[in-house]
Formats: structure tokens, sequence, C-alpha cells
């Protein structure tokens, strides 16, 4: 019997224990409370069950354990994962013969927790959820357990065949290696294809609700078999469920595909394409409102305003890197006179074209570069949702050539230019997470640890000299360096991730960016990626919920609406409507023939911030009278006092209108 060195928590205990071991009988050992707790753990920075079995490393080197427990990020990954096969073995319980396709754990989408594909033996409805949903619970209240285990392909490929199961086979077959992992929950018919970890047994599942039902296609491919997707989410506590579940009633009121709609804003149109978005009139004045913001901004700030095409060489794909990581995102080749070209995913590598168009000085940087560049990803039509997840958007992408100097400054620069932005928008309430590389071996990183290491240090160097609080998230760094993460909350709660600052030192080297030293040698800038907005189609449908449609006057598509009482009253309304959009206003006027009741409403269904009501009385003193959207009848006002009352609104971008 061998012994094997364990530590917890990079070393704050440790214990020298006879191998094999489990990480469970490890961390009883090493700490009971943890192991009470405990969902599943990392070792040696790979997620792994607590039924995972330590057999000690080789080079003599101690096992690093850290436990995932509940009420973290990597927590409620693991909890809605396992609480997703849960959802497919109640399913399988109660339709059997029903195919089984994908069932994730969702993190960035608030709207849910999880789901499942299925191809159930008839179509599922509404009616089904409550039903699937007493199933789960009769399940999880039977304490099986989840079980792991690594078997030949082959192997696996016999299983799911036997079991009719042709997905999970054309899965398991376009995995890589000789050898797979599959999960069952003992006592139960389920079995499938996962990489895990998951809980150690169905009692931790506890506070869990269906949510709603809807299409999709087999790898987002409309050739391929149409399935059901159940909807679900999880929580560790029930009042955690409970107060998301109220949270998401009002976030129903709040829905921007719905308001978008209703306030004639966008629209997706199945005959142009899932994903794409058309921007009216009205969704183009608030976007223009929010880009000139952002302009102006850009070059008070020292940035350059730039623009690139749509399209590229295949091969600066491959220089870049986003062939061999990027391109199950990517929409497929086209080609051309014998040359391959793709459509573009991201624009960094064009603003890099840009800095390498001329020999560049330590003098002439920092170098910024900013695009509000459109930007398309080849997302399953699964993921797609309104304007938070789309296929053409656009980023409000910069990047900044910097020295090794300089390039603390410049992410604080960065992290206080979305602070000031995000505030002009309304939102004052933020989150930080730093995304990091981690420990994680089973992912594809550019660079060297010391790179990693270095860049590292300058993002934790900006946050913590500035005083921020930050969160740390291993193994989430994007494949090419860590990255700062501000995520904002809105009106009723939610965090929505939209600003982004990344430190990438793969780039310059992929591409062999030089910039001539004070000492007249060549040395290699760092580059800085980073985007404020996020992308204009993202921030706008969080804008829409945040304001529940309702905008602050400087961002209202009509800021005022001229309301006659009477037909007789209609040259004056019209001549009201012409002086204050001379004055730089956007207003409307409503001539039709109906009582001023109903106008009102109509103004009000469309959130105008004010309606400006003529009678004959008004319209013998020159006067308006005014009514405030929220308040209600604010009095009879003088049209030059009206005006300059709105102008000195929209000017300070005001966010309330009072």
């Amino acid at each position: 019997m061998s012994e094997i060195n364990v530590q917890l928590n990079e070393g704050l205990k440790s214990a020298a224990l006879a191998a094999p071991v489990t990480v469970a009988e490890a961390l009883k050992r090493l700490d009971r409370d943890a192991a009470k707790q405990a969902l599943a753990a990392r070792v040696n920075g790979r997620e792994v069950d607590l039924a995972f079995t330590l057999e000690g490393q080789e080079n003599g080197e101690p096992v690093r354990i850290e436990p995932v427990l509940p009420q973290t990020l990597e927590g409620l990954d693991v909890l809605r994962h396992s609480t997703a096969h849960l959802l497919a073995a109640a399913v399988l319980d109660l339709f059997p013969g029903t195919k089984l396709g994908i069932g994730p754990a969702l993190l960035e989408d608030p709207r849910y927790g999880f789901f499942y594909d299925v191809i159930a033996p008839r179509p599922l409805t509404e009616d089904d959820l409550p039903v699937i949903e007493k199933r789960m619970r009769e399940i999880a209240k039977r304490n099986l357990a989840y079980r792991r285990d690594e078997i030949p392909k082959a192997e696996a490929l016999r299983v799911f065949q036997e079991r009719d199961e042709p997905l999970k086979c054309e899965l398991i077959d376009e995995k890589a290696g000789e050898r797979v992992s599959v999960y069952y929950i003992e006592g139960s018919p389920f079995i499938d294809f996962c990489l895990g970890p998951h809980v150690p047994n169905t009692n931790k599942l506890r506070a869990f609700k269906l949510l709603s039902l809807a299409g999709a296609y087999w790898k987002g491919d409309a050739e391929r078999p149409q399935m059901q997707r159940i909807y679900g989410t999880a929580f560790f506590t029930q009042e955690e469920l409970d107060a998301w579940l109220k949270q998401r009633e009002e976030a129903e009121k709040r829905d921007h595909r719905r308001l978008g709609r209703e306030l004639d804003l966008f629209s997706i149109q199945e005959e142009f394409g899932q994903g794409l978005i058309l921007w009216h009139p009205k969704g183009g004045t608030i976007r223009r409102e929010m880009e000139d913001y952002l302009r102006g901004e850009l070059s008070r700030r020292g940035y350059g305003l730039v623009f690139t095409p749509h399209i590229a060489k295949r091969e600066l794909w491959r220089i870049s890197g986003h062939e061999e990581n990027y391109a199950d995102v990517m929409f497929a080749p086209t080609e051309l006179e014998g040359t391959e070209f793709r459509i573009k995913p991201m624009n960094c590598p064009f603003h890099i074209g840009i800095y390498k168009s001329a020999q560049r000085s330590y003098r002439e940087l920092p170098l910024r570069y900013a695009e509000l560049g459109t930007c398309y990803r080849a997302e399953l039509s699964g993921t797609l949702h309104g304007l938070m997840r789309v296929r053409g958007f656009t980023q409000d992408d910069a990047h900044i050539f910097c020295t090794p100097e300089s390039v603390r400054g410049e992410i604080i620069d960065c992290i206080n230019f979305a602070f000031a932005l995000l505030g002009a928008f309304g939102f004052d309430k933020f989150k930080i997470e730093l995304s990091v590389k981690g420990n994680d071996t089973t992912k594809t990183y550019l660079g060297s640890k010391e790179e990693w290491a270095r860049a590292e240090a300058a993002l934790v160097e900006a946050l913590e000299g500035q005083g921020l609080p930050y969160e740390r998230i291993e193994g989430e760094a994007a494949f090419y360096g860590p990255k700062i993460d501000i995520k904002v909350e809105d009106a009723i709660g939610r965090l929505w991730q939209l600003t982004t600052v990344q430190f990438d030192f793969n780039l310059p080297e992929r591409f062999q960016l030089e910039y001539i030293g004070e000492d007249n040698k060549p040395h290699r800038p760092i580059m800085i990626h980073r985007a404020l907005f996020g992308s204009m189609e993202r921030f706008f449908g969080v804008l829409i919920e945040h304001y529940a449609g309702a905008f602050p006057l400087w961002l209202a598509p009509v800021q005022a609406v001229v309301l006659p009482i009477t037909d007789r009253v209609n040259d004056y309304a019209q001549e009201v409507a012409k002086n204050l959009r001379d004055a730089g206003l956007r207003v409307e006027v409503n001539l039709r023939s109906e009582k001023i009741g109903a106008k009102i409403r109509d103004a009000q269904l469309q959130k105008i911030p004010f309606m400006l009501v003529l009678g004959d009385r008004e319209m013998e003193q020159g006067k308006v009278a005014v009514r405030e959207r929220t308040r209600g009848d604010i009095g009879v006002m003088s049209l030059d006092e009206f005006k300059e009352k709105a102008q000195r609104l929209v000017n300070s971008r005001a966010l309330v209108n009072d």
C-alpha cells in the first residue's frame, strides 16, 4: 500500500493518506465541514467527482484538492448540470423510448439554469412540465448516486446503440481518443455520455423548477432532427429559487423582445435569418444616441476611429489562431478565384493590419484604435435569444498597442472609461470578474506560463491599485490571454455581462508586431482588447429591460408628443411641433380624430416622456399643458419654458425627467 500527500486549498491543510483514496475520503480527513458541503472538487486544477480515486503522482508532488462548494459559480454549474441529468432521467422514466440530445447548464443566460433536448415518443406540451417536475422530485428523494465510468469508445458506442440513442452515438463517434466517460443515475433508466463532474447523489438537488418548452434542431441544423428543448433552473436553496421566480415574473414584463415589437424598435424576421437584427427607425434613433455619446468620448480620450472590411482571407484567421481555437463559431469559408475567405468573427486582425502599415516608435505609443465593427458568429439556433445572443452584431471594439511600462495605466483607463460610459446610461452597480487560465490542462491556451503570469499580474495590479473588489474565475480566460469582465446590475437585480478588457501577448507575437524602442532596437508591443457596450445589440437589449422601455429623455426615440384636443387647434399643434423640432427635440403630433383620453393612453403605452395637451385656451395663450409619463399633469407653461426644460434634460443626459 502506497502513501499519498494530499493538500487542501493551496497547502493550508495537508495529510499523508494511504492510496488509493477517493476525493470524498480525503476531504473528510482534511476538513469535515468542506466534505459535507462539497458538490465536486478540483484535483490539480481538473474538475472531478467526489468519488474520483486518487492514486498519487509519479513525480512525488503533493496532490492539490479544492472543494467545489455551494454559493460559487463552479458549484452552481455542477448543480444545474446534475439537475439537467435528473430531468432527462424523469423524461425517460415517464416516456420510454425518448431519444436524448444534450443537456448543459446555462450560467450566462439569466432566463434559464439548464436545458435538455429530447425527442419524445409524442410531442410534449406545457401540461407535461408539472408531471415531469413531480417525477424529478420523486427520483431526487430516493438519494440515487451519480456514477461515472470511463470505458473504451467502442464499448460506449455499443451501449448507446443497444439503447437506440443515435444522437449520443454521433457525439461519441466524433469524440477523439480511445476512451470516453459516461454517467449513470443508479436505479434509474438514465445513462449519458458526459465529462461531468456531477453531485454525488440526487438528494443534493432540492430547489429546481421547469420553466418552458421550445423547439430546437440537432446541432442547430434545420436539416437535422427536430427536437424539443425543456428549460429549467436550479438553485442551492428554495429561498433563492423563490426570489428568482419573483424576479422572473418582473423580467417577463420587461422582455425586450415584446417591448421591441410594441415600441417598434427592432425586428427579427425568419425570411432574413435567425439572429439577424433589423433596426427600425425608433431603435435606430436610440442606437445613434449611443454611438454619438461613445464617439465623443473616444475622441476625448485619444482614440482613432477606424473602419475595416467584413471579410478577409482565411490565412489571416490561421495566423491569428481563430481557425485553431474559434472555428466552431465561424461561418464556413467561401472561395473566390482560388483564394479562401472567411467572414469576420472579430475585428482584432484588421486593427493589427493598421498598426503594421507603418514602422512604429515608442514615442507614438500607446496607439488606440476604435471601431464600431459588425461581426458574425455561427451561433446555434437553440442559443439565440432576441438581441442578447445573435449571429450578426456590432462591437464597440478597440485595441490598444502599448509598451509594457504603460500597460497598467491603459488598463486602468479602460476600466474608468467603462464606469463612466455605463453610468451615463443609468447603471451604477457592478460586479468585476478576473478570468484566468488556472490549472485546467483540458483547454487550449496560447503562450508560455511566464507570459500568462505577467499578463495576469498586470490586470491584478490595475484592479487592486484602484481598490476594486473582484472575483477570480479559474479556467475562463480567452485562449490568448486573461481578461477583466464588468457585469452590470439592472433595475431588478440581474447581472449582465457587457464590458471586457483583455490582455493579449499572443497576437503581437503571431503577427510579429514591433516598435522601435528608446534604445533604437525592435520590441514587441502589448495589445489590449476592450469593448465597453460589448455589442450594440446586447447592450440595447439590456437597456430596454433595465428601463422597461421607458427611456430617459435624451435616449427616448420620441421625446414629446403634441396632443390637440380638437381639430380647431391642429395648426397650432403643428406650429408647436415645428418649434420644438427646430430646437433639436424629437417630436410627433397625434392628429387622429380621437378623444384626448385615448390619445394620452396611446402615448403612455408608447412610453413617451412628455405629452403636450393643447386646447383652445392653450392656443389663445400660446402655451402648452404638460403631462409627464409617470407624474401626470405638471402644469401649463409657455412653449419656451418647456423647450428650455427639455433641452436642459437632454443636454445633461438626465436619467429622470425632473
